[in-house]
């Protein structure tokens, strides 16, 4: 594994996935605009299904998976911060700093490539949304790795740079739900004693 200047942190295999779908970015400009939106501001998207999971689970007067519903954005942004260091420790840098061939959809970032900031969100996010609803988990996570390919598609990441990121970020969302979950629970049963029980359910009861 090599990170010096015209190098490829993870060798040839990485670097022909890489130019297979930059191939296919170059064949499919009618794409660009959409994968570029995406690729950039797909974030948006995920902090709606955030609010849909939690009406969701408001509606349905289910405190355990109201928990889990606000613990999302927070398991995000654990994942996010475990992140950081693993991206200094790889030091992987972005595909046009090695590639000088690479086409470029999206405007040029000097941090790091692996893993993909936007991918470990995305996947955190999918994960969290997951834990609380099955249907809406699943279309989640299929636009989480939608998000993971656009992401390779506008050159901002190598193939594994977004492939990590999702299991960087899931697996962090869920281990860091189900170690705080009992805490989470329990302020959450206690925030349905207040005022602020109109957030958390619309029923007489909840469960």
């Amino acid at each position: 594994m090599s990170t010096s200047a015209g190098s490829v942190v993870w060798g040839s295999a990485q670097e022909a996935w890489f130019d297979a779908v930059n191939h296919l970015a170059r064949v499919t400009p009618w794409l660009h605009t959409p994968a570029r939106l995406y690729a950039e501001y797909g974030v948006e998207l995920f902090a709606g299904l955030l609010l849909v999971s939690w009406w969701l689970a408001r509606r349905d007067g289910d405190l355990r998976r109201v928990a889990a519903t606000l613990w999302a954005p927070v398991g995000a942004l654990v994942a996010l911060g475990v992140n950081q260091p693993l991206a200094s420790a790889v030091a992987e840098p972005r595909p046009y700093m090695v590639l000088p061939h690479a086409m470029i959809l999206v405007s040029r970032s000097s941090d790091y490539s692996f893993p993909s900031d936007h991918a470990v969100m995305a996947g955190a996010v999918a994960a969290g949304v997951l834990l609380a609803h099955r249907r809406l988990g699943l279309v989640t996570a299929a636009l989480a790795v939608l998000m993971a390919f656009t992401r390779v598609y506008v050159g901002a990441h190598f193939p594994l740079d977004v492939a990590a990121g999702l299991v960087v970020g899931a697996v962090v969302a869920v281990v860091s739900f189900l170690l705080a979950r009992s805490l989470i629970v329990r302020l959450v049963e206690l925030l349905a004693r207040t005022p602020a029980r109109a957030l958390l359910t619309t029923g007489s009861r909840a469960t």
